[in-house]
């Protein structure tokens, strides 16, 4: 049974981003030892990014930053490059950087082949692509589009021991419209992918549906055949479920999902036997990543005031992921006050890789770049993920909702089941008294007061 602290009445909610402490402190209770991977000097922004599973390489997309007084390029190229490592074994930047794809054409969503060493997987229109209208996603009137040009689709190629082709790009398969999101089984044998439907599509509003591919027989099967956009997929651990993102509501505001499979009888995933929603709230849920474990989730989510950031969302494979969302855990993973997004896992867990526009110093964003850094050895265990906040962290955070200085404050954090209880006296200022702050594990935060006072 959860303790509760006596009646209480709302005075306010937000949502709390602490900026008054560097984000390597804050974010060091789960990440560690974090490395900028991509520079501007190189790139004018990168993204997306994935490991290999020997956690040597990772692929990513980027657009070099042009010459002074050119325009950078108007679509994302797919680049490999090696890890480097220092004489500890600890990472500390990117090798060679070598661009697979060609030039003039719009790529995304890079993948390595899980058994087959050299073998990459992903999306291009190979050719630039042509200047019609694409559909695409845009919320409310943010810069911020995903274009879906409908000459993209599924491609791979070979690499040698120095990450250089040794083969053309060869298209894996053809589908009508737009076909990206692609990501490979466990065993390699089948591809999980996005596909924009033209039928169901208007230039306002792509429709997505979720196929997987058997590189077996060459057939494609429909998974995920919901109104609005599905896309995003990644298989489980275990290759038994899929989880991936959905604006089935028509609102824009994206929502997480998870379906358990259905096989034939030669182990063909030939439909959805089940399919549980992970998150319901009004935020913009994307990018979801399975851990290593199947125990949790990471994901890019807006949060209350669309300050986008990772989180943690705890799963129930065990229970067949019958929890409803409301009571799902989810926690904040990044404290930047900028964007962070599209994490991945290496293969064993031990390295989280982000999009970021953070900043060494901790002050200010510039555009997107790749960070990485090492999961805290004392956070291996998948629970910590979907625990609360620590007790510094729950601090930081009241503190930074209560917009008050530190030094003129004075206050204890104790534990409430998942959330944390802040009680503070504000001993100078032009509120002086005793305030409480609830603080849950996603950092949002509300202000409590009792209510007899």
């Amino acid at each position: 049974m959860t303790s509760r602290p006596g009646p209480i009445a709302i005075l306010g909610t937000c949502a709390a981003v602490a900026s008054a402490q560097p984000w390597s402190g804050i974010e060091s209770p789960l990440l560690t030892d974090h490395v900028q991977l991509t520079h501007a000097d190189q790139f004018y922004k990168a993204g997306e990014a994935y490991f290999d599973p020997t956690s040597s390489w990772i692929i990513f997309q980027a657009i070099p930053t042009p010459p002074e007084g050119a325009e950078p390029d108007e679509h994302y190229s797919m680049y490999l490059a090696p890890l480097r490592r220092d004489e500890d074994g600890r990472i500390t930047g990117l090798g060679e950087v070598i661009r697979l794809s060609p030039p003039g054409s719009a790529n995304t969503c890079g993948w390595f082949h899980p058994t087959i060493p050299g073998e990459i997987l992903f999306a291009s229109t190979i050719h630039p692509p042509t200047t019609e209208d694409v559909p695409g996603y845009q919320r409310d009137k943010s810069r911020y589009q995903w274009a879906f040009p409908p000459g993209m689709e599924i491609v791979r190629t070979r690499i040698d021991d120095t990450g250089r082709p040794v083969e053309d790009l060869q298209i894996v398969f053809e589908r009508p419209g737009y076909t990206a999101e692609g990501s490979y089984s466990p065993d390699g044998r089948f591809i999980l992918y996005a596909n924009v439907i033209s039928e169901k599509s208007t230039h306002e509003k792509a429709d997505a549906d979720i196929f997987v591919y058997d590189t077996k027989t060459g057939r494609h099967h429909a998974l995920v055949q919901a109104p609005g956009y599905d896309g995003g997929p990644f298989f489980s651990p275990d290759g038994r479920s899929i989880c991936y993102r959905s604006d089935r509501a028509g609102n824009d505001l994206l929502q997480l999902y998870i379906a358990e499979l259905e096989f034939d009888d030669d182990g063909v995933p030939v439909a959805i036997r089940a399919e549980h929603a992970l998150t319901d709230n009004d935020w913009v849920n994307w990018a979801p990543f399975f851990h290593p474990s199947g125990r949790f989730l990471i994901f890019t989510g807006s949060g209350p005031y669309h300050e986008y950031d990772v989180y943690a969302i705890e799963l129930d494979p065990e229970n067949h992921y019958a929890k409803p969302p409301h009571e799902r855990i989810v926690r904040r993973v990044t404290f930047p006050g900028g964007f962070d997004g599209l994490p991945v896992f290496n293969a064993d867990g031990t390295l989280m890789m982000w999009t970021s526009q953070r900043t060494p110093e901790g002050e200010g964003r510039e555009r997107s770049q790749l960070w990485l850094a090492r999961v805290n050895p004392d956070a291996m265990d998948p629970q910590v993920w979907t625990g609360p906040l620590t007790e510094q962290q729950a601090i930081q955070v009241a503190r930074t909702a209560l917009g008050e200085d530190p030094n003129r404050m004075m206050g204890v954090a104790r534990r409430d089941g998942v959330n944390w209880i802040y009680e503070a006296r504000i001993i100078s200022g032009q509120n002086p008294g005793i305030v409480r702050v609830l603080v849950r594990p996603d950092a949002t935060t509300t202000i409590l007061s009792d209510a007899d006072s």
